[in-house]
């Protein structure tokens, strides 16, 4: 199982909730009763949330990192996509030469 559940929270709520933990010095746990939030979700978040603070060790990918990454990645992916049409179109059009 990959641990994710697929439900998606709003960006106000996962706020909220990840202040509660950094302002109140409660734990995730405690906080992640209440909404009903998993306390995992709830480390993740507040996590990253540091990370995007500069509060996390260095190394760390923030959030606008992170979805940079993710875009650039599948823009990798088509365009390796586009780069194997081209050599397959090369091939066919250098046997059509040789004919």
């Amino acid at each position: 199982m990959s641990g994710k559940s697929g439900k998606r929270y709003l960006a106000e709520f996962k706020k909220e909730a990840v202040d509660l933990v950094l302002t109140t010095g409660r734990t995730p746990a405690e906080v992640a009763r209440e909404p009903g939030v998993s306390a995992e979700g709830l480390r993740s978040w507040v996590k990253q949330a540091k990370t995007d603070r500069g509060q996390e060790p260095a190394g760390a990918l923030t959030s606008d990192e992170r979805e940079e990454l993710r875009r650039i990645r599948r823009e990798l992916a088509e365009v390796k996509r586009a780069n194997e049409i081209l050599v397959k179109a090369a091939a066919f059009f250098a046997k059509e030469i040789v004919k």
